[in-house]
């Protein structure tokens, strides 16, 4: 217990959410040189009260762990905020106006970039470069889709790159391609790579911005740590965070999750050692790989143990990609959790799922057990006897609870192709957590808002905020038996994300002895509706006892 009257900070009059093993709740919280000193009532906290403490009166509203986003890219979220930006718009036209704006703003750009447009705004998920040649037609166009699995080009970016109707599709990947056999305009996964290197590489001080710029976002939604689910392969952010860090000005905590290059075999292992030795600075530390197992439902890239079928609901003979092959997936996860990394996979398939639960099973039957705490995201469809093995091998489920909703995507480009019963096994987060697995919880943004109260309101509803725009939503729960509470939910977001981030012994819950990452929300959620979640906004976001939002003026 810190001395009377030498405290910094004091929050009272309050609900304060503890997340800590009991679930206990509190009144007051007070803070001394960055880390909490008592939790408990007001008076534990007035007593500790000097001349030279800032006391923030709660008024009954609701403090909480700083929120923990376990999946999430904000680097080039925020290049793409300062870039063509699409992820606000839900329509073919806005998007049109926007890239026609930008276009014109930026004459100077040898490049039209950005993204954040929505498959199901399209005829089957693909856009057609006609808009953008009737928009642009003297500048290549290369816009990435808001899940980040395909682009939509342009005439004269085809062009540049030199595809046209004679380019194979690459193996990981599709163009798609008109009646006449020539590209229509939209490339999905390893093809978009294709046009990607065309594009002329962006400055390092581009990336910096763009990582500020996230940062702010990210604290204005009392974010105070994150697991970025990219860093190094093409995307040169690892120096950003480095340069962020050392300056410090990177107020938050970061786990960087170093990329698998698929093109490549175990050799690169010793690249990714020398990235983590190089990597940690301040409060960022490159101490995680990250496999992309499969693709997306939507451009059926995701990897399925049964076909997809057609518009008419008939068997396909695709049953998309695993981009590593299963038993190389098992190698790879074996030398990389030998030494010592957190694997973190995309499996968005319920094959995909499988092998990645198969490879974690080689790496601890190799190895033995420990506590690298490897976790597996997206997990859309997971096949019923996969359930149970996530706690059976201590694998995290990183759920992105937002995408679980009746929205158009899922409607008209999801359900049709998986049928019934496959449908049925999407975003099983109550399965999950009755079988004993732990789940936690990101955002995977710019793919979808990084509101995590949005996202809690979604995992405990099933029914997307009122505020969130989807298209084409029937309003109806999703498979409303996988709803989870609001408890399971906020500790998604707040001590289960800081346990995937081993973060967990300095923050992620309000106990004593743990530092003050903190926020301030506007009501307590729980003494609300749940149907009301979505509408709580924060207030106040703290790093270390320090302000880093301010909801009424700068931090």
């Amino acid at each position: 217990m810190a001395s009377i009257g030498t405290v910094d900070l004091a929050f009272v009059n309050g609900r304060v959410a503890t997340m800590d093993a009991a679930r206990r709740w509190a009144g007051a919280v007070a803070v001394s040189q960055g880390g909490i000193v008592a939790v408990g009532t007001d008076a534990d906290a007035r007593k500790l009260v000097g001349s030279q403490t800032e006391v923030i009166d709660l008024d009954g509203r609701m403090l909480v762990p700083g929120f923990q986003d376990a999946h999430v890219h904000p680097p080039s979220s925020g290049f793409e905020m300062l870039h063509c930006n699409l992820s606000e718009a839900y329509d073919v036209r806005e998007y049109e106006r926007i890239v026609s704006d930008y276009a014109v703003a930026h004459l100077e750009e040898p490049w039209v970039v950005g993204g954040g447009w929505s498959m199901d705004v399209f005829p089957g998920g693909n856009p057609p470069k006609d808009v953008l040649d009737r928009i642009v037609p003297d500048r290549p166009v290369f816009l990435m889709s808001r899940d980040g699995h395909s682009a939509w080009v342009n005439s004269r970016a085809l062009e540049m790159a030199g595809v046209t109707r004679d380019t194979p599709d690459p193996a990981d990947g599709w163009i798609v391609r008109d009646a006449a056999g020539e590209p229509a305009g939209a490339v999905h996964e390893g093809a978009f790579v294709l046009v990607e290197r065309h594009i002329p590489e962006a400055m390092p001080s581009e990336w910096v911005e763009g990582l500020l710029a996230a940062q702010r976002h990210l604290h204005a939604l009392g974010i105070t740590a994150w697991q970025d689910a990219i860093v190094g392969g093409s995307y040169p952010t690892i120096d950003a965070y480095r340069q962020v860090a050392a300056s410090g000005e990177l107020t938050a905590r970061v786990v960087g999750a170093l990329w698998w290059d698929r093109y490549r075999g175990i050799e690169q292992v010793e690249d990714l050692l020398d990235a983590r030795e190089r990597g940690k600075v301040g409060r960022f530390g490159a101490t995680t790989v990250k496999i992309m197992q499969d693709g997306v439902i939507e451009n059926f890239t995701a990897a399925v143990l049964e076909p997809y079928l057609d518009a008419e609901g008939r068997p396909t003979d695709n049953r998309g990609k695993s981009f590593v092959e299963a038993e190389e997936l098992k190698g790879a996860v074996a030398r990389l959790d030998a030494e010592g990394f957190q694997v973190h996979i995309h499996a968005i398939g319920e094959r995909a799922v499988r092998e990645a639960l198969d490879a974690f099973e080689a790496a601890r039957a190799a190895n033995g057990p420990n506590d690298h705490r490897h976790h597996i995201a997206h997990i859309q469809v997971v096949h019923p006897d996969d359930v149970p093995r996530f706690r059976e091998l201590g694998v995290v489920a990183n759920a992105q609870p937002l995408w679980a909703v009746n929205e158009g995507q899922m409607l008209h480009l999801t359900i049709p192709f998986l049928g019934p019963e496959r449908s049925s096994w999407q975003y099983p987060f109550a399965s999950l957590v009755r079988s004993g697995a732990m789940l936690a919880m990101g955002s995977d943004w710019s793919v979808s808002s990084a509101n995590p109260l949005w996202e809690m309101h979604v995992a405990v509803n099933r029914t997307a905020p009122s505020a969130y725009e989807y298209g084409g939503g029937t309003g109806e729960p999703f498979l409303p038996h996988e709803r989870i509470d609001l408890p399971t939910a906020l500790a998604g977001f707040t001590i289960n994300s800081a346990f995937v981030n081993h973060l967990d012994h300095l923050t992620g819950s309000i106990e004593v002895g743990k530092r003050a990452d903190l926020a301030v929300l506007d009501r307590d959620v729980f003494a609300h509706p749940v149907e009301e979640i979505a509408d709580a906004s924060v207030m106040l976001t703290f790093v270390d006892g320090q302000r880093v939002y301010d909801a009424e003026g700068p931090a």
